[in-house]
C-alpha cells in the first residue's frame, strides 16, 4: 500500500516535520496559507497543524495583549476552515504548539495570551537553545489516548520535553480532554477521544526525530492515517 498522505500546514521550519512524517510512514504534502481548504482536505488523509506565531485572538472574543505577536489573517483564515472540515469529517489530526492552539480555539475553547504575564509561574515555556533542548517535564494523564500512545517510556506518567511557547490552552474545547499538564498546570496535551485520531501537544516532538522519544507518537498519526483511508476506500 502506498504511504498516506499527510497534510503539513507551512511555517517557518518545516524541515523537522516533514522528516518525522517521511520516517513514520508517511507521505509529507506541504499546504499552502492560499490554497483552497476544502479542495485541500479532500487530497489529504491526515492533517498536521504546525507551530508559528499566535493565534488572533477575535477568534476567541479578545482583544490582543501586548505581547501577542506575529498575527497572520490569512493562514487563519485558512487553517480554521481546514481544521473545521478535519473535525467534521473525522479526519485524524496531530496539532504541535500554536497548532494546537489553533484547535483548541476552532473547537470551541479559548487561550491565555501571554503567560509570563498573566500566570504566576516559575516554569520557562520559552527556551530558545537547541531545538531539541529539553526545558521541563510534563505529566502525562494516565488514561489518556497520549499515554497509550508515548507510554513505552521507563515512566510512563512524565515526560520531558522542549517548549517554545508564550500562550497557553485556557478553556478546554467542548468535547476535548487535557491529556498533559507542566508542572504549574499549563495545559501540555489536549485530545479528542471519540476522535479516531484527535491530539495537541504543546512542545515540538518532531525535533526529536534524530534521537527517536516521540517516533511512537508520529507512528500511531500514520497508521490512523491509513486506516482512515482504508476505511473510505471500503
Amino acid at each position: 500500500m502506498s504511504r498516506p498522505r499527510v497534510g503539513i500546514t507551512r511555517c517557518s521550519k518545516l524541515d523537522d516535520y516533514v522528516t518525522s512524517i517521511h520516517k513514520a510512514g508517511g507521505q509529507p504534502i506541504v499546504l499552502e496559507h492560499d490554497a483552497d481548504p476544502n479542495r485541500m482536505i479532500e487530497q489529504i488523509d491526515g492533517l498536521v497543524l504546525t507551530g508559528g506565531a499566535d493565534v488572533d485572538p477575535a477568534r476567541y472574543d479578545e482583544t490582543p495583549h501586548p505581547q501577542t505577536y506575529g498575527i497572520d489573517e490569512t493562514r487563519d483564515a485558512f487553517e480554521f476552515e481546514l481544521t473545521e472540515r478535519a473535525l467534521a469529517t473525522d479526519l485524524p489530526v496531530l496539532a504541535i504548539c500554536r497548532g494546537m492552539q489553533l484547535l483548541n480555539v476552532a473547537a470551541g475553547g479559548d487561550l491565555v495570551q501571554d503567560i509570563p504575564s498573566q500566570l504566576e509561574t516559575p516554569v520557562r515555556h520559552s527556551v530558545d537553545s537547541r531545538p531539541d533542548a529539553v526545558a521541563h517535564p510534563v505529566r502525562i494523564e494516565r488514561d489518556s489516548v497520549l499515554a497509550r500512545l508515548i507510554g513505552h517510556r521507563s515512566d510512563p506518567e512524565t515526560c520531558d520535553v522542549n517548549s517554545r511557547h508564550h500562550q497557553s490552552v485556557r478553556r478546554v474545547a467542548p468535547g476535548f480532554h487535557v491529556s498533559a499538564t507542566s508542572p504549574d498546570g499549563v495545559v501540555e496535551g489536549i485530545e479528542k477521544p471519540d476522535a479516531p485520531f484527535c491530539i495537541g501537544v504543546q512542545w515540538h516532538p518532531e525535533n526529536f526525530h534524530r534521537t527517536g522519544e516521540f517516533d511512537s507518537l508520529f507512528e500511531n498519526f500514520v497508521e490512523a492515517c491509513k486506516a482512515g483511508r482504508r476505511a473510505s476506500s471500503a
